[in-house]
């Protein structure tokens, strides 16, 4: 399952994303490691952004984006 696949409201920890490219990076240095635990706050009305919480920040990704992180609930 990916992160753009997650219900609202709902919690999963982050299994694996891209290990190379610009996603890997992005991803990394905004703390969307292995094994840190997610919620999805919300989406955009047309269903891109979507708002996530980690790490007691709130963050918005692109669906594409979240489609490249692989989460286990």
């Amino acid at each position: 399952m990916t992160l753009a696949q997650l219900a609202v409201g709902a919690s999963a920890t982050i299994r694996s994303y891209p290990q190379a490219g610009p996603a890997f990076t992005r991803l990394r240095e905004m703390g969307l490691l292995p094994g840190t635990r997610i919620t999805l706050v919300r989406t955009a009305p047309l269903g891109d952004p979507i708002e996530i919480q980690v790490r007691g920040y709130r963050l918005s990704l692109r669906k594409s984006e979240a489609a490249l992180v692989e989460i286990a609930e």
